[in-house]
């Protein structure tokens, strides 16, 4: 059986393209948000000297990002009420695995047959201009590319409709979405 939530719209796509700046626009609007599960590991693993970091160790930093996929699923859930923006979901996590050329275990599959999102999934292409380096963020642009296109085949493969994001500025992309998502 899957949990299908019709109001829970995800924003998927490589690092750098935007999404998490739509996603604090869109949170700015008054729609719930989850942010994104990889920066928040990160700066958390980093702040405790943990070993679960995407340059460390790739399968527990994956286990992590399912983990945290999950609680924000259920969070919002638990919320009754209007839509709310997913700065990635559990289907990222496959991508992610296949991207390292990781194995996908079989409860990572699981999940993202279980908990399901609404059928149109917003994605962020790579978008060159924009792209930025950080302590966090240690992927080149062609990584990024990559990933785009893991990610975004994970969706495709679990019967999402994609529907990609203008490179536009940020009122335009939340108008786009907005109109997208059938909330106006």
């Amino acid at each position: 059986m899957q949990n299908v939530c019709d109001r829970f719209f995800v924003l998927t796509g490589g690092p750098g393209s935007g999404k998490t700046t739509l996603i604090e626009a869109l949170q700015a609007k008054g729609f719930a948000t989850a942010p994104e599960a990889g920066r928040g590991i990160i700066r958390d693993q980093m702040a405790i000297g943990g070993p679960a970091l995407p340059w460390q160790d790739r399968a527990l930093f994956a286990e992590l990002m399912l983990s945290w996929e999950l609680r924000s699923w259920h969070a919002a859930h638990a919320e009754p009420g209007g839509p709310a923006f997913f700065d990635r979901g559990a289907p990222d996590t496959i991508g992610y695995l296949r991207l390292c050329g990781l194995p996908v275990p079989d409860h990572i599959k699981r999940a993202a047959e279980k908990f399901r999102y609404a059928r149109r999934v917003f994605a962020a292409q790579p978008w060159p201009e924009i792209f930025t380096q950080d302590e966090e963020r240690k992927q080149t642009l062609d990584e990024a590319e990559r990933t785009f296109r893991s990610v975004t085949g994970v969706y495709t493969e679990l019967g999402y409709e994609l529907v990609l994001l203008p490179l536009a500025s940020v009122e335009e992309r939340v108008r786009f979405v907005i109109d997208q998502a059938g909330l106006r």
